[in-house]
């Protein structure tokens, strides 16, 4: 399979604060990787660049095969965005915003497009009601239906489950990864639910400090390490980091 995503020494600076530091790693077509660490490790920042939101200091970034610099407008109309923390206008109605991001992405026969996302996330009867009225279990299928509106080959999920009973996370997972298959759509997914991770990804990137520390199949690394789960592993890191800072 070729690499969707390449990102190649990838660095990014808050003024003197090295917050995304020399990464590289790539995702595959189809693949679902998920990028998991700390608050603060450099996850958003990483994903905020290949969106195009922030510049890199240094490093590449290759979409579809193409460098994001020299092609941003074209390769973002073939990405897609969802995070608990961007929310959608909360005084239009939910065909108001399907409709205004269908047009920011050129969909064609939008409408007729809107119909079927509507059926596949349970939205039909919340097409006409203001998003701001919605509860967040309704708010997280029309932010998903939003990321499918433009049937894009990469998705990048910052915590799109975060804050959802487990019944309507299961629910959304499923979905998103039925769509991915069919579609062989490539997923970046963070995340703090190590649960959710070992569910959805083929592998994960473990970001410490800006700094991938370990990678590899989420099913597969905790015993690698003598660890009984992903969770575990998680807090071991972390905490081995917290030390070695504490002895520097």
């Amino acid at each position: 399979m070729s690499d969707v995503l390449t990102i190649k020494n990838l660095t990014k600076y808050y003024d003197s604060f090295l917050a995304v530091d020399n990464v590289s790693f790539s995702v595959k077509e189809a693949e679902v990787v998920g990028l998991l660490g700390p608050n603060g490790a450099g996850k958003t920042s990483i994903i905020n660049m290949i969106l195009g939101v922030l510049q890199p200091d240094d490093g590449e970034i290759i979409v579809f095969g193409k460098d994001l610099k020299k092609n941003k407008t074209q390769i973002l109309q073939r990405i897609n965005f969802a995070a608990t923390y961007c929310s959608l206008p909360g005084n239009m109605t939910v065909f108001q915003n399907l409709y205004f991001f269908g047009l920011l992405y050129n969909v064609k026969n939008l409408k007729e497009k809107i119909d079927e996302l509507g059926k596949e996330f349970e939205l039909e009867e919340l097409l006409n009601k203001k998003v701001g009225l919605l509860s967040s279990g309704e708010i997280a299928r029309v932010n998903l239906a939003k990321v499918f509106i433009n049937e894009p080959g990469l998705i990048l999920l910052d915590e799109p489950t975060s804050s959802l009973d487990p019944n309507v996370a299961k629910h959304l997972r499923e979905k998103i990864l039925k769509k991915t298959k069919e579609q062989k759509i490539s997923i970046l997914w963070t995340s703090h639910n190590m649960t959710e991770v070992e569910m959805v990804c083929d592998r994960i990137l473990f970001i410490m400090h800006g700094k991938i520390l370990i990678s590899g199949d989420p099913k597969q690394l905790p015993s690698m390490y003598n660890k009984k789960n992903l969770e575990e592993l998680f807090i071991h890191l972390v905490k081995e980091e917290f030390v070695l800072e504490k002895e520097i």
